[in-house]
């Protein structure tokens, strides 16, 4: 975060190009839990689920997927990888997208075709980003 907001800049639609502020950054989580806990360690940032950020969008969008595995997510697998969340959180973003995730999320074990769809949409994600590990 703290990389972003002190060298991070972003053009507009306009053409401006500015540098990035706090409420330029949203920051999504799937659980209020998650989003509780964030929102104590990173103040002043907009922190909040999926839902309470439909139809906003911001430049830098941080998608934090919580879980360790699919097996450790809390509501199931099908909500955690669910497809129609992964993109309403993921498409928030004008510019950069992060998905802050565990390596083990990516290899679930699926055990219909149902997970399979929901675990391939996240992987395919992955596929087509550019993966930075920290």
């Amino acid at each position: 975060m703290e990389r972003l907001l002190a060298g991070g800049s972003w053009t507009d639609a306009r053409g401006v190009t500015r540098q990035l502020q706090p409420s330029d950054i949203l920051v999504v989580a799937p659980y209020n839990a998650q989003v509780a806990a964030l929102g104590s360690r990173l103040p002043g940032m907009r922190i909040g689920t999926v839902d309470r950020f439909q139809g906003q969008q911001a430049p830098v969008v941080i998608y934090s997927m919580t879980s360790s595995s699919a097996e450790d997510a809390p509501r199931g697998m099908g909500f955690l990888y669910n497809p129609n969340r992964l993109n309403v959180a993921t498409s928030r973003a004008q510019c950069a997208c992060i998905l802050a995730a565990a390596p083990r999320l990516f290899q679930p074990e699926c055990t219909s075709p149902e997970q399979m769809r929901w675990a391939n949409a996240l992987c395919r994600y992955r596929e087509l980003a550019e993966e930075v590990v920290i």
